[in-house]
Formats: C-alpha cells, sequence, structure tokens
C-alpha cells in the first residue's frame, strides 16, 4: 500500500488544489455579503462585486479629477520604488557585512553583536526617530526598511556562510588562494543563491515597514492611499488595494525564484527543487 506521503499530485491536481482554497474564500465572501445587502443595501463593511468592479475603473483606468493621474498606477509605481531601493540596498549590505562576518574573525568581533542588538530592536518602535532624522521625505520610508530587514539579511547570510564545508576553504588556501581570492572565488558564488532567499523570506517583512511608513507619513503609495479612504470606510478601494499588494509580492517572490532557478541550477539540482 503506497503511503500518502509517498504520493504526489499531478500538475493539474496540484493547479485545482491551489485554487480551492481561493474560490472558498471568494464564495464564503460573496454569501456573507449577500447577507448583509439584502439587510442594509448601503453597508460598506462587505459591498458587492459590482462595487469591486466600479472601484477599480475609477482608481486605475480614469484620472484623477484633481491631479490627472490614474492614483492606483501613481500609487504602485511610488511603493515599489521605494520598495526596491529598500530592499536592494539591504541585499546588497547583507551579503557584504554578512560573508565578512562569516569569514573574517576580526571583523566578526566587533560587527556581529551590533548587528544582533539592531535586529533586536522592534523596527516600528523607531519610526518617529527616522522621521526626525531623515525627515518626512523618500529617506525615511526606505530607511525603515533597511533597519527592518538589512539585519536579518546579515544573521541569515552569516551563518550561511559559516556552514560552508570548511575543507573547500582549505583547499582553496592549498592551492594558493588568497583570502580575497577565496571569498570571491568559493564563497561568493554558493552564498548568492541563499541570497537571493533571504530576500525572498523578508519581503513580507519590506511590505509590512513600507505600508507602516506610507500610512503615516506619505503623498502617494499603496499604503498612503489604504489608510487616506479608511475614515470614509470604502472598502470597495481598500479590498482591491490589498489585494493588489497580495498580486505584487507574489508576482516578486515568483521572479526571484525565477532568477535564482535560472542562474543558480546546480545549486537547486543539489536540493532536489530543480
Amino acid at each position: 500500500m503506497t503511503r500518502i506521503i509517498n504520493k504526489k499530485p499531478s500538475r493539474f491536481v496540484r493547479l485545482m488544489l491551489g485554487l480551492l482554497p481561493f474560490l472558498l474564500l471568494i464564495a464564503l465572501y460573496m454569501a456573507a455579503s449577500q447577507a448583509r445587502l439584502a439587510d442594509n443595501p448601503n453597508d460598506k463593511l462587505l459591498p458587492a462585486m459590482s462595487s469591486f468592479v466600479e472601484a477599480i475603473n475609477r482608481m486605475a483606468f480614469e484620472p484623477s479629477k484633481r491631479s490627472g493621474e490614474y492614483l492606483m498606477l501613481a500609487d504602485t509605481v511610488a511603493s515599489l520604488t521605494r520598495l526596491a531601493l529598500g530592499v536592494g540596498i539591504s541585499a546588497l549590505v547583507a551579503l557584504m557585512v554578512g560573508v565578512a562576518n562569516g569569514m573574517v574573525p576580526f571583523v566578526r568581533a566587533p560587527l556581529s553583536p551590533l548587528v544582533t542588538a539592531i535586529s533586536l530592536i522592534p523596527p516600528m518602535a523607531i519610526l518617529p526617530i527616522l522621521f526626525i532624522v531623515f525627515g518626512l521625505g523618500e529617506l525615511s520610508k526606505v530607511m525603515l526598511i533597511i533597519i527592518g530587514i538589512c539585519p536579518i539579511m546579515i544573521r541569515d547570510l552569516q551563518l550561511r556562510t559559516d556552514a560552508l564545508p570548511n575543507e573547500q576553504i582549505l583547499k582553496a588556501q592549498t592551492l594558493g588562494a588568497s583570502s580575497w581570492q577565496t571569498i570571491i572565488a568559493v564563497v561568493i558564488p554558493q552564498i548568492l543563491p541563499k541570497l537571493i532567499e533571504a530576500v525572498r523570506l523578508t519581503l513580507g517583512s519590506a511590505w509590512l515597514f513600507l505600508i507602516a511608513a506610507e500610512a503615516i507619513a506619505a503623498t502617494e503609495g499603496l499604503g498612503y492611499r489604504i489608510f487616506l479612504i479608511r475614515r470614509y470606510l470604502a472598502m470597495d478601494v481598500i479590498l482591491p488595494y490589498v489585494l493588489w499588494i497580495s498580486v505584487l509580492a507574489f508576482v516578486m517572490d515568483w521572479l526571484l525564484r525565477k532568477l535564482s532557478v535560472h542562474a543558480f541550477s546546480w545549486y537547486h539540482k543539489t536540493q532536489g527543487d530543480a
């Protein structure tokens, strides 16, 4: 008898099983919405699907009467720009500091305790300090993302570097490689796919910090728009924005996954998930 832990669904079955929870949630929402609208046609908490269509058309495909911009597009560009800067800078710093901490004891001794201490500070607690120091512009929002995810990524890459087989380092040195050559030729190629994994794992936190910063001090952005219209209980706009953020996050994660598989196929073959 084949055990269930050894059974694997086909591609079609995986697709159907993946869609099933979403279809159930949509059906549950529609049932609850119809029940509330039957009691109160003006209910704003669970608007009808037609309200979502109208709101999306208004926000995404009609220019604003005040600014002339397509608001959802402008908000998306603003948020993705901040997110790309924050995550990109964090990844670069994490790669350099994480590998240095993992490979160079004289670097690890002063920096590792500092990184650990910073990683334990709740980023939202220092948000007012960031606004005071960096102002209410773009820099404070990007800095919140960096402070929120960079220390975690550094610690992760430091551990990944420490976990590399010591035999590889010894063989490189035996063949005459300097410390710099060992890091560039042996360590970095093996850490890069793990850097992409670290970015994927911290994307959710990056979005959280971005939305929080935009909600407090911004004039455009997905988080700004959600918190701006919450006072009107405009769930027909808030829910599509939340769904759009989820779609963007999923696409970013998928693209990073494809990039990793394409650029580091050898790594995924060793992991058995190529």
